[in-house]
């Protein structure tokens, strides 16, 4: 019924505008240069008169409200059938037989009743999120061909594409031969095989393709053909190539939309050239291709790599809800920012920021930038937290310039507690110790006249083959010459052992 109701009212607007036509079209008569006097009396009716061209242009208006709004309701109408039939085939997926009666008799309808191949497209549309399914769509209509009408560009740019999103580039490129052989090879056909190869990091191969369709005299290059083109060389970090790509689009007078220029930005900000990013975003502010969302968020990607606060806020503060909703991991770059150097007031900020971050998305490399930055604001209690967390997610950390500033921040505080248990925790979880950690413990057990402690930290040393260096034997002279007679004999002891290894005697 929806139909037949779609169909009533084209005719319906027909009927109108055939009225139109004959109620006010001038008279044959009156076209002729004699007769302009009568010419005039007709434009000078009262009926003439009343027609104003405001109400003419209402007239038409209302016409062509009533043809779009056919044409919304026919594609919504395709939409939902199409649907449903989607739903079905996803229910019986993993049954071939099921899935393979369903095309036959229940495609086959729908496809029958849109001849022209919009519910096929439309199917194979609603499919791309299930490309395993979608394929097997796409080769059964293959198979039909025979029976029916034939395959259309259309149809094999869709094949192209949803093969390469299951990652099976030969068959992308045996649709392509397909088409090919059948004549039906035009850009859609070279995008989509384009698409497949820089979608499976198949850069030369998608060069390959574009130079092809360079050479083909029937075909010409598009604004999707450049797009892809320099999303290539951009992250392949090939910026000249990609520059080259963007000045031959606008010599073809190929106008550059809002993917080129984003595709432009990600390149720069792949290749950390900042001042070639920034200027390709002004020139979007400037120009008639404005900034989205999406080129926002890749600039406050640039601004947090390359450490351009100010910038990066301001940024933020345009797109701070949907950030903190779907982009976690930009969340994460910003605080990385933050770590690298220090900026007033970066603790209050980190810890508001680590707060949008949910307990479920644990990132180790964040865990110990955040270690680094409590240790360098000398904030133990804050770095003891993270550490305990580093210990219970099983990260380990083997960079010795981070364990050398925990140790220190340690000493500073004169927590010499907290470094015993953090050195001895560190040794046990296979964290990369090192001598100076030691060295630090052995002073702060003999600055506290702790030399039974201070002589453990010895036999910790040797399980992890850290003999004993000048610097060693230093600290172990001045605590033993600061104790009583009791400990004069490991005094000469280690006086010994450093005359034997050639250090001589401490002044």
């Amino acid at each position: 019924m929806n139909r037949v109701f779609r169909i009533s009212d084209i005719a319906a607007v027909k009927l109108e505008l055939l009225y139109f036509h004959r109620r006010f079209s001038v008279p044959k008569t009156l076209t002729n240069p004699t007769t302009v006097p009568a010419l005039i009396r007709w434009f000078s009716t009262e009926e003439s008169q009343s027609l104003s061209s405001k109400a003419i242009g209402n007239l038409y208006g209302q016409f062509a409200d009533k043809w779009v709004y056919a044409d919304v309701r026919a594609k919504e109408e395709l939409i939902k059938k199409v649907s449903v039939f989607r739903d079905e085939l996803l229910k019986n997926v993993k049954d071939e037989d099921s899935l393979e009666k369903l095309l036959e008799v229940e495609g086959r309808k729908l496809f029958k009743i849109y001849s022209d191949g919009a519910a096929m497209l439309e199917l194979l549309k609603l499919l791309e999120p299930s490309p395993n399914l979608a394929i097997k769509v796409f080769n059964w209509r293959r198979r039909q061909e025979d029976n029916t009408r034939p395959m259309s560009s259309e149809e094999y740019a869709k094949g192209i594409k949803i093969a390469g999103r299951m990652k099976n580039v030969d068959l992308a490129a045996e649709i392509f031969m397909e088409a090919t052989t059948k004549r039906l090879k035009n850009t859609s056909i070279y995008n989509a095989l384009m698409g497949a190869y820089m979608c499976n990091d198949l850069g030369e191969k998608c060069q390959s393709v574009y130079h092809d369709l360079k050479q083909d005299i029937n075909c010409f290059p598009t604004s999707v053909t450049f797009n892809m083109l320099i999303s290539v060389y951009g992250h392949r970090v090939l910026i000249d190539q990609m520059e080259a790509a963007f000045q031959e689009m606008k010599n073809l007078n190929i106008s550059p939309n809002l993917t080129t220029y984003n595709n432009m930005i990600a390149g720069y900000l792949t290749a950390w050239m900042w001042d070639s990013m920034e200027n390709t975003y002004r020139m979007m502010e400037t120009g008639p291709v404005r900034p989205n969302l999406d080129t926002h968020l890749l600039m406050l990607r640039g601004y947090a790599h390359s450490g351009n606060l100010e910038k990066m806020e301001e940024i933020y503060n345009m797109v701070g809800p949907h950030v903190n909703e779907k982009h976690i991991s930009l969340i994460r770059a910003m605080i990385c920012a933050y770590c690298k150097g220090p900026y007033t007031n970066r603790v209050e900020r980190i810890e508001e920021l680590m707060r949008l971050i949910p307990k479920k998305q644990y990132r180790p490399w964040l865990n110990v930038l955040l270690i680094r930055v409590y240790a360098q604001e000398d904030l133990v209690d804050q770095m003891d937290k993270s550490i305990d967390e580093a210990f219970e997610q099983n990260t380990t950390i083997n960079t010795v310039k981070i364990m050398r500033s925990i140790s220190t921040t340690y000493i500073r505080n004169n927590a010499v507690d907290k470094l015993a248990t953090f050195v001895t925790r560190a040794g046990d979880s296979g964290w990369r110790v090192c001598r100076s950690m030691y060295h630090g413990l052995l002073w702060m057990f003999a600055s506290h006249n702790r030399i039974d402690e201070m002589e453990q930290v010895l036999v910790e040393m040797e399980k992890f083959k850290y003999g004993c260096s000048k610097r060693t034997f230093i600290i172990l002279y001045k605590a033993y010459s600061e104790q009583e007679e009791g400990y004069r004999h490991k005094l000469y002891r280690v006086l010994g052992l450093m005359c034997k290894h050639g250090y001589g005697v401490p002044s």
